[in-house]
């Protein structure tokens, strides 16, 4: 029977380093046919799964693939034009479009690694930052300065505001990277990392930072969200808008009381409503 190519990533991944040297060429073409993959969605490193408590299922030998590829690459010089030089892992080239793809990269400083997935109306404003691995849904604006790190899942219609940084999520392969689901802003200097889920039609404002440690108030609710386990991913509920707050720590310490310490805290201000709505649209006018 016809190995498929999860099955010969999982035993490449595993192989002793003697063995695997004698099989470097097959494991290299294994990896070129993931990526291939990658950038046709045929693949994805996490996809949605409605039998998952989280909605999401991680697809573990997806990362170990990518990792696979990071393992056979060796330092090479990128194509560019002096003064400038670039320096990168020889089997992740960056990727290249057609006008076909109805993808707008505009000119500035953009890079998208091979190996990401970008849907047919994405706008991509430079500079920006796309690693292997991410998928990014029909319709989304992905603003300066903005990253999309190595796994993230980014659904449709989401603006991704200036300055916005959506962390990557390589290792250990099981882990779920982060998600943003279809019809989110996130707003100027946010940044969501290890792996939080952003769910539908959820806003986060300007500066809002989340990390699978970090406690979300929701005083719509009067509740704190918190991940359920160290393996668990934080979950930004359906429509939630989030502004970054404080919260006093006055009662830790006679110091902290004395010079009015506070912390940094997500706060859920309100949930998604028409006028939300309003404020969030994407312009069309860019389109």
């Amino acid at each position: 029977m016809e190995k498929t190519l999860r099955s010969q990533i999982e035993e490449f991944i595993t192989m002793p380093a003697v063995e695997f040297e004698r099989v470097k060429h097959e494991a290299f073409d294994c990896f070129v046919k993931l990526r291939h993959q990658l950038n046709a969605g045929l693949v994805r490193a996490a996809e949605p799964d409605s039998s998952s408590a989280t909605g999401w299922r991680t697809n573990a030998w997806v990362k170990q693939g990518i990792l696979l590829g990071f393992k056979l690459g060796v330092l090479a010089e990128v194509a560019s034009t002096p003064p400038w030089c670039f320096f990168d892992k020889s089997t992740v080239p960056v990727r290249s479009f057609r006008i076909e793809d109805n993808v707008r990269v505009v000119p500035g400083g953009t890079s998208i690694r091979d190996g990401a997935y970008i849907s047919s109306g994405v706008i991509i404003m430079p500079p920006a930052y796309v690693n292997i691995g991410a998928y990014i849904g029909e319709g989304t604006l992905v603003d300066s300065h903005a990253l999309v790190g190595s796994c993230a899942q980014v659904g449709k219609r989401v603006h991704i505001s200036a300055a916005a940084q959506i962390g990557g999520v390589l290792e250990p392969a099981g882990a779920m990277p982060v998600i943003i689901e279809d019809d989110v802003l996130l707003g100027g200097n946010t940044g969501v990392y290890e792996g939080c889920i952003v769910k539908t039609r959820a806003v986060l404002g300007t500066g809002v930072v989340l990390t699978g440690s970090t406690p979300l108030y929701d005083v719509v609710n009067d509740r704190i969200i918190s991940r359920a386990s160290a393996d668990e991913p934080l979950i930004i509920p359906e429509g939630a808008v989030v502004i970054a707050g404080s919260r006093s720590i006055a009662n830790r310490s006679a110091f902290a009381k004395e010079h009015s310490l506070a912390l940094y805290t997500p706060i859920i201000i309100k949930y998604r409503d028409a006028k939300t709505d309003g404020r969030t649209a994407l312009e069309n006018a860019l389109r």
